[in-house]
């Protein structure tokens, strides 16, 4: 019976998080991997490995990534146009963050720490990077404030990935959740 508890339409709506990778003080690694896991659906109570159940995430300032190290200049991208004798390419990420901007490093960040399966490009296309700190997806944003009993201005914030510190109008209503 507990497993068919809970497994209702509103727990399989997907919710809109939104993350401001300049003002986060976690490195690459560690935002791709919180964002990774709402992508997944892995903070959900239905979570299934072969269910896709995961949240939409809005990576807003990614011009602004955190990196360790010289990471900047030594790690390499590679690829392979499976053409035999020219086919293999590879960047630093310097010249990838020219290229094509820092939410492509966030993007391959966040496909590496993805599950290598049918549902891999799927729960990527729910992931909406952007240079800036402007987005399309303002109003589907839900923000839920939260009330603590603990003293001072950090309160439990809900879900993994962080707060919508951007959204003007928080709402509510279930119909922003859903699709």
């Amino acid at each position: 019976m507990s497993q068919v508890l809970g497994r209702t339409n509103l727990a399989f709506s997907r919710a809109w998080h939104v993350v401001n990778v300049g003002a986060d003080p976690r490195s690459l690694g560690r935002l791709a991997t919180s964002i990774a896991v709402t992508l997944m659906g892995k903070h959900k109570p239905v979570y299934h490995p072969s269910n896709d159940c995961g949240d939409y995430v809005v990576a807003i300032g990614c011009n602004d990534i955190r990196l360790t190290g010289n990471k900047r200049d030594q790690k390499m991208y590679y690829k392979h146009t499976t053409r035999p004798g020219k086919g293999f390419k590879q960047m630093n990420m310097e010249r990838v963050f020219e290229k094509f901007g820092g939410g492509e490093i966030l993007k391959r960040a966040v496909s590496g720490m993805l599950p290598k399966n049918r549902l891999r490009d799927v729960r990527l296309a729910r992931l909406k990077v952007y240079e800036g700190l402007h987005h399309p997806y303002k109003k589907n944003i839900v923000v839920m404030e939260a009330k603590s009993n603990r003293k001072g201005p950090h309160g439990p914030s809900y879900g993994p990935v962080g707060r919508a510190d951007d959204a003007t109008e928080p709402s509510t209503s279930m119909s922003a959740v859903a699709e």
